[in-house]
C-alpha cells in the first residue's frame, strides 16, 4: 500500500471522482490536519440534495415494481445525464397510488380471512352478532383445551356476573362464547392469557354467522379480483419502465457514493484535494489513467507516512477460501505476513489426519458437495436441524466452510484406505498399509515432528517480522525460541530411546540447543522470557492431539461395532428376545455412528483451527488490521462510460 495525494481543478472534479470510483483501487481518507489548514472542507450543497432525493425516489419505485430482466446495462456519461433521465420518468404517482391501494387491500384481506375463520369455528352461535354488542357487556369467542376451559370458567365465575355459552368440544379443544361486564374485561383477559386460553373479540357485524359468511366470502373474492388487476397493471408498468428505474436507482446510488467522497476532500477557490491508500501494483496504472483523462491539470504524488496502511488480502482461488478463518480470528495488519497460505496447507492436513476413516470421509465429503451445490432438497430436512445450522452461520458461510473441508475429506479418505478403516470396520480381504492402534507410537512421533515444524515456522516468521521492523531484541528471542525448541526435541528423543550420553556429539548438540536457546531468550526478553520455555514445550506436545483424536474416533467406532456385532450374533432361548437384541443393536449402531460422525466434523475442525491459531499464530501474528475498502461500487444495471474503468478490486470473486 502507498498513500497518495491528489490535487486538481474543480472543473475536473466530477471527472476525476468518476474515474476513481470506476477504477475501484483507492481508499479515500479524510484530509490531514495540515492540509485542512490550507483548504476548506467540501460539501455537496444543492446538487447532493438532488441526488439524495433521486436515490430515495427510485429506490422506492424499484421496490414497488416487480423485478424483470433488465437487459443491456445503461450508460450515463455524467450526473446531468442521470438527472435528465430521471426527469423523463413519469410513473411515480400511479405506481405509488397502486401500491398504497394494494397494501390497503392486503391488510383488509387478512382481516376478512381471519374473521371468516373465526366465524366458521363458532357457527354454533345462531343469534345475530349485534346482540353481543352492549354498552355494559363485552363478549369474546374463545378456544382452549378442556382443562384450561374448566379453570377459566371457575376463575371468571368467581369474579361475579358472567355468561358462558359452550360450543362443540372434543378431547383436545373447547369452543365457547363468553360475555363479561366491561369493568371485568381486563381481569378476564389476564386470566385467559395466564391460562393459555385464546380469546377473540366479536366482529363488528350485525347479522347471524350464517348470513354474514357469504358476505365475507364475496368481499374476499372482490378483494382478490382487485388485487389481481393492480398486480397486472404493475406488471405492465414494470415491462415498460423497470429497466430504466433499476438503472437510475443504481446510478443515483453511485452518484450518492461519490458525494460521500466529497466530504473527505478539501477545496480551495479553484482547486480540490484528496488523499487515500492505493495498492502498490495499481499506482502506476491509476496515475496513467488520470493523466490520460485530464492531462497535466491533476497532480498525484506519494505521501511519506508512518501510518499503518489498510489490509488487502489477495490470495489465489482455492487459498482464498481459507481467508474466512483468518478474518474470523483477526485481520492481519498490512505490515504482517498473510498466514492464509500456511492455514490452507496445514488445516486440511490436520483435519484429514484426525479423521482418518474412509467411510466417515466419504459421508462428510458428500455433505460438503451437497452444501456447495446449494442444498438441493433442503426443504425436506427437519426444521429443527435447519434452524440449528442457520443459527451457526448463513447459507453462504456454510458453502464456504464446505469448500475448506474438501481437501481434508479427501486426505481423510486416503488415510482411511491406508488404515483399512471404514466406519471403524476393516475389510477382510485387505490388511491395510498401517494400523493406527498397533502403531500409535509412530503416529505420535509424526505428530511431534509436525508440532516441532509448526512451532519452528512460527518463530521463523516472527524473527523475519522483527528483522524487517528493526526489533533487534525480539529477533534474538525468536531465534532463541527456535534453538530451544530443537534442543528440547533432541533431548526428549534421546531420553525416550535411551541414547543420551554425556560427551556424545548428538547429545552435546541437544544440550547446546537447550542452553543456547535459553540464553538467547533471556537476552532478548529478559527474565520474563523464562515463562516462554514451558510454553514452547507445551505447544510442541499439543500437536499430539492430532493422533489422540484419531485414536479416540477409532476406538469409539470399534466399541460401537463390537457391541452391535455382539447383539446381532448373541444367542438367546427366545426368538422374540433375540429380535429385541437385534433392534437394540441396530439402534446402537445408527446412533453411535452418527455421534462419531458428528465428532468427526467438529473435533478435527475445531482442534485443527485451534492448533494454528494458538500454537502457531502466537509466535508472530498480531492481527487487528483494518480492511482496505476501495472507493467504488459494483454495477449490475449500469456500466461505466470510461473504457479504462477496470475496477480490479471490485469485480473479483472475493472483494474486500
Amino acid at each position: 500500500m502507498v498513500k497518495v495525494g491528489l490535487l486538481g481543478l474543480k472543473t475536473d472534479r466530477e471527472t476525476v471522482v468518476a474515474l476513481l470510483h470506476d477504477r475501484g483501487v483507492i481508499q479515500i481518507e479524510p484530509l490531514r490536519k495540515e492540509a485542512l489548514e490550507l483548504l476548506e472542507p467540501e460539501h455537496g450543497g444543492e446538487l447532493q440534495r438532488q441526488v439524495s432525493d433521486g436515490l430515495l425516489r427510485f429506490r422506492t419505485l424499484k421496490a414497488s415494481l416487480p423485478a424483470i430482466p433488465t437487459g443491456t446495462p445503461a450508460v450515463f456519461p455524467s450526473l446531468d445525464a442521470v438527472l435528465t433521465a430521471a426527469a423523463s420518468v413519469s410513473i411515480d404517482a400511479e405506481v405509488l397510488e397502486l401500491k398504497r391501494e394494494e397494501d390497503t387491500l392486503i391488510t383488509e384481506g387478512r382481516d376478512v380471512t381471519t374473521t371468516r375463520q373465526l366465524l366458521e369455528r363458532h357457527r354454533y352461535y345462531t343469534a345475530p352478532l349485534r346482540l353481543l354488542r352492549s354498552a355494559r357487556l363485552l363478549a369474546f369467542f374463545g378456544d382452549s383445551s378442556p382443562e384450561a376451559f374448566a379453570k377459566l370458567q371457575g376463575e371468571v365465575n368467581a369474579l361475579g356476573e358472567s355468561a358462558f355459552v359452550p360450543g362443540p368440544r372434543d378431547k383436545e379443544s373447547v369452543r365457547f362464547l363468553l360475555a363479561v361486564p366491561q369493568e371485568e374485561a381486563d381481569a378476564v383477559s389476564r386470566i385467559a392469557q395466564q391460562g393459555g386460553v385464546h380469546l377473540a373479540g366479536i366482529p363488528a357485524l350485525d347479522g347471524t354467522i350464517d348470513a354474514e359468511l357469504p358476505k365475507l366470502t364475496a368481499r374476499h373474492d372482490a378483494l382478490e379480483l382487485r388485487l389481481t388487476q393492480i398486480r397486472a397493471r404493475l406488471d405492465a408498468i414494470a415491462q415498460a419502465w423497470y429497466p430504466r428505474v433499476a438503472s437510475l436507482e443504481e446510478a443515483f446510488t453511485i452518484e450518492n457514493r461519490k458525494f460521500e467522497a466529497w466530504t473527505r476532500m478539501g477545496a480551495g477557490r479553484y482547486t480540490f484535494a484528496l488523499e487515500g491508500w492505493v495498492p502498490q501494483r495499481n499506482y502506476a496504472a491509476l496515475e496513467n489513467a488520470l493523466r490520460q483523462r485530464v492531462g497535466d491539470r491533476i497532480d498525484i504524488s506519494r505521501i511519506p507516512t508512518s501510518e499503518e496502511p489498510p489490509t488487502l488480502m489477495d490470495n489465489p482461488p482455492g487459498v482464498r477460501w481459507y481467508e474466512f478463518f483468518i478474518k474470523f480470528y483477526s485481520l492481519p495488519q498490512s505490515s504482517e505476513f498473510d498466514p492464509t497460505w500456511i492455514f490452507a496447507l496445514a488445516f486440511p492436513l490436520f483435519f484429514g489426519l484426525m479423521l482418518g476413516d474412509a467411510g466417515y470421509g466419504i459421508v462428510i465429503l458428500g455433505i460438503c458437495l451437497w452444501m456447495i451445490a446449494g442444498f438441493p432438497g433442503g426443504q425436506h430436512v427437519p426444521g429443527s436441524i435447519r434452524g440449528f445450522v442457520t443459527m451457526i452461520m448463513g447459507a453462504k458461510g456454510m458453502q464456504l466452510l464446505a469448500r475448506t473441508l474438501l481437501p481434508g475429506c479427501l486426505l481423510g479418505i486416503a488415510l482411511g484406505v491406508a488404515f483399512n478403516a471404514y466406519f471403524g470396520a476393516r475389510l477382510p480381504f485387505y490388511t491395510g498399509l498401517f494400523d493406527p492402534l498397533h502403531s500409535a507410537s509412530k503416529l505420535l512421533l509424526l505428530a511431534g515432528f509436525i508440532g516441532l515444524g509448526m512451532v519452528t515456522l512460527g518463530f521463523a516468521l516472527g524473527a523475519l517480522k522483527a528483522y524487517y521492523h528493526h526489533h533487534r531484541r525480539e529477533l534474538i528471542a525468536k531465534i532463541g525460541g527456535i534453538t530451544f525448541a530443537w534442543g528440547v526435541a533432541g533431548f526428549g528423543l534421546l531420553t525416550i530411546y535411551k541414547a543420551f550420553s554425556i560427551m556424545h556429539p548428538i547429545s552435546d548438540l541437544a544440550v547446546g540447543g537447550l542452553l543456547g536457546g535459553l540464553g538467547l531468550i533471556i537476552a532478548g526478553e529478559g527474565a520474563q522470557g523464562l515463562m516462554a520455555l514451558t510454553e514452547i514445550v507445551s505447544h510442541i506436545l499439543s500437536y499430539l492431539r492430532l493422533v489422540g483424536i484419531l485414536l479416540a474416533s477409532v476406538i469409539l467406532a470399534l466399541v460401537i461395532n463390537t457391541v452391535t456385532y455382539g447383539m446381532f450374533v448373541g444367542s438367546s432361548s427366545s426368538v422374540a428376545l433375540h429380535i429385541v437384541y437385534i433392534a437394540i443393536g441396530a439402534l446402537i449402531l445408527v446412533v453411535g455412528q452418527m455421534f462419531n460422525l458428528i465428532l468427526g466434523v467438529f473435533e478435527p475442525g475445531i482442534q485443527g483451527a485451534r492448533l494454528i491459531f494458538v500454537e502457531y499464530f502466537s509466535k508472530f501474528y498480531e492481527g487487528n488490521g483494518r480492511p482496505f475498502l476501495p472507493f467504488g461500487s459494483k454495477r449490475t444495471h449500469t456500466r461505466a462510460e470510461s473504457p479504462d474503468a477496470a475496477g480490479p478490486l471490485l469485480e473479483g470473486p472475493n472483494p474486500t
